[in-house]
């Protein structure tokens, strides 16, 4: 059996309350990016990529070890996550290291661990999920 989905059982439109959502909405360019760089993150290997820089910067032969791939494997998810700016590297010599590109997607990465952390509905009550 299907889900019913709940909808209004009146057609009203609140005028005040489609303004300020308006209001707050965002651009059209601005959903891509952020959606591009959500699908980035929807990938578990990136995501332990995050999180293990998460903790500070680390060189690409570090992070192969901590996660246990190939450095050419590491390399092709960093190149992607930065090219959408959410990790920066830098050179020391003959060693890259990647690091988060700013507190946002630090923020961003703890916001998700907590989200999902949290307990919901009847596990929250001590129930069966």
């Amino acid at each position: 059996m299907k889900p019913t989905i709940a909808r209004c059982e009146e057609n009203v439109i609140h005028e005040e309350e489609v303004q300020a959502a308006q209001a707050t909405l965002i651009s059209g360019l601005e959903a891509t990016y952020l959606s591009a760089v959500f699908q980035a993150l929807s990938d578990p290997t990136r995501l332990r990529l995050i999180s293990a820089l998460s903790g500070g910067e680390l060189c690409v032969c570090d992070l192969a070890a901590v996660l246990g791939m190939t450095q050419s494997a590491v390399s092709h998810q960093l190149r992607l996550l930065r090219n959408l700016q959410v990790v920066r590297h830098r050179k020391a010599g003959r060693i890259v290291y990647y690091a988060l590109e700013d507190e946002h997607v630090r923020l961003l990465f703890q916001m998700g661990l907590e989200h999902i952390r949290h307990p919901k509905g009847d596990e929250a009550a001590g129930g069966a999920a």
